[in-house]
């Protein structure tokens, strides 16, 4: 049996489409389940369904073969024993920093300031700050990070920018891209010297179906 990893949510939707691609239907809804083990019309693949956050930890201790994730939890995990054959091109957005309305961010980097910057990204927020010469103090959240700078927990932001709408909504502005994010398939590396056959025919036919650049 091999064990497809998946989170609920964008990549679960954008996901479906290329694997219909394959041949490939998931059977169960899981709106309309509880089910976490989803079965398919292909024998032999399952899909299972974790938090986003989760799915390299499964893929990497074989609680799933492969799995699909975006490229900022893959950077943020930094996991070992991964291989990661295919960008599938889907829920894309980017990684921003941004600010309330009417701070002046450029005069703060180049003034030298100590920023305080929340985020749940704290990897990438340091790598990038560092690489800036950047002196930041790194706050992490989880969750309503446009309330930092709003209540002066912060004076920034590293965040996922899909639309700009919600930053917007909240009266603050991207001030820098750090990075495009989209999602990946990211493969046991045991399980694809044990079962190359069948991984192999799934990563063949996922990167058929991948969209245009």
């Amino acid at each position: 049996m091999i064990t497809l990893a998946l989170s609920k949510g964008r990549i679960f939707d954008e996901i479906l489409p290329m694997l219909r691609s394959a041949g490939i239907e998931v059977l169960d809804d899981p709106e309309g389940s509880r089910k976490l083990i989803l079965a398919t019309s292909r024998p032999g693949l399952r899909v299972v369904l974790v938090r986003a956050t989760d799915v390299p930890t499964y893929v990497q201790y074989g609680g799933a073969d492969l799995g699909v994730v975006g490229k900022d939890t893959l950077l943020e995990s930094d996991m070992q024993g991964l291989v990661r054959p295919l960008d599938l091109r889907i829920a894309r957005c980017r990684i921003s920093v941004a600010v309330r309305e009417g701070f002046d961010y450029p005069a703060a980097v180049r003034q030298g300031s100590r920023l305080k910057v929340a985020t749940k990204y704290v990897a990438i927020a340091r790598q990038f700050f560092a690489g800036k010469g950047v002196h930041v103090d790194l706050i992490k959240l989880y969750g309503s990070m446009e309330l930092a700078p709003l209540t002066g927990l912060a004076d920034a932001i590293v965040d996922l920018v899909s639309t700009g709408s919600t930053l917007k909504a909240n009266h603050l502005v991207e001030v820098e891209h750090i990075m495009d994010i989209s999602s990946h398939l990211v493969v046991n590396q045991t399980a694809l010297k044990l079962r190359p056959a069948p991984i192999r025919e799934l990563i063949d036919a996922l990167a058929l179906a991948v969209p245009a650049a």
